[in-house]
């Protein structure tokens, strides 16, 4: 079966005020089941659903601060093929 990848990416440098309108929109979508990520020549739009895996590390080494957030999901497209219930005797 052929994968089909779809990839978005965007950097920039922003005060944190930005920033925090940036992850209060990304909340509110996830709230909402949409969130929609476009730059002007990419779009991507990935609907949150079910259980959703979150990770999030954070280090501090030499002066240099990061945190990485992480959320993730599996979507049942219907595809795969169904498992034989379990029958036991």
């Amino acid at each position: 079966m052929a994968s089909r990848k779809k990839r978005f990416r965007y950097q920039s440098l922003n005060d944190s005020k930005s920033i925090q309108a940036v992850l209060k929109a990304i909340t509110s979508g996830i709230a909402k089941g949409k969130v929609s990520f476009s730059d002007g020549d990419e779009k991507i739009v990935m609907r949150p659903e079910g259980m959703l895996d979150l990770k999030f590390t954070a280090t501090q080494e030499n002066g240099h601060n990061r945190f990485n957030i992480r959320v993730s999901w599996q979507v049942d497209d219907g595809r795969a093929s169904k498992k034989n219930s379990l029958s036991v005797k």
